[in-house]
């Protein structure tokens, strides 16, 4: 009963202090909406939307691929190129809405599998999204596989999160990213999280086709 009810309260309290990721460190990608404004020049200032390939058109310089980029970094890329035909380019780039971001949520939670993350993209998120920790999840240590890649294994303490306010232990997640929780320590990349993963790309390079 006990570990029902600090169950709970974890997972209430990560809702509470779970953050929207910032500019800085957030990586655009598919199905984000990006203000552009270029001072003095109202034809190019909009909104665009990143097409299910990360790009967009973009006047007088053409496709503009957001696809893993900063806003910093998108802005300096803007820049550059426009400085083609504009001198000194004043720009300023928000993100106004951002798109979903996929990650799977495997081990000690209620609701295992693929996960669809909208209005913040942290690994508190995720675990929301999937309903919360079962009662034998090791908030201590848990695994984050990033881009499904196995020799890019990170490990997180949630609990030094929700009491030392770490956030580098509540980090931004990106699409296709993997957090796995388990009860005992014990993990295997190829049995535990492989097999998700390939089925998942497997469906990506289907629907490509279509």
């Amino acid at each position: 009963m006990r570990k029902k009810i600090a169950s709970f309260l974890f997972t209430a309290c990560m809702m509470l202090f779970s953050f929207p990721c910032t500019a800085e460190e957030y990586n655009m990608h598919a199905g984000d909406h990006v203000q552009i404004q270029v001072m003095g020049h109202e034809d190019l200032s909009s909104t665009y939307v990143a097409r299910t390939d990360g790009k967009f058109e973009y006047p007088l310089i053409g496709t503009v691929d957001v696809t893993g980029k900063t806003v910093e970094g998108l802005t300096q890329e803007l820049k550059e190129r426009l400085a083609e035909f504009i001198v000194n380019p004043l720009i300023t780039i928000n993100i106004t809405k951002m798109g979903s971001t996929r990650v799977f949520v495997l081990g000690e939670v209620r609701d295992a599998g693929l996960h669809e993350l909208t209005k913040s993209h942290r690994a508190l998120d995720a675990i929301g999204a999937a309903n919360g920790f079962t009662g034998k999840a090791a908030k201590k240590k848990v695994y984050l596989i990033r881009n499904g890649k196995e020799d890019n294994i990170q490990f997180l303490n949630f609990n030094a999160y929700l009491k030392k306010g770490d956030l580098s232990q509540n980090p931004v997640l990106q699409e296709g990213d993997c957090l796995y929780l388990t009860s005992n320590h014990k993990f295997n990349f190829g049995r535990d999280v492989l097999p998700f993963i390939e089925s998942w790309y497997f469906m990506r390079r289907a629907d490509k086709k279509f």
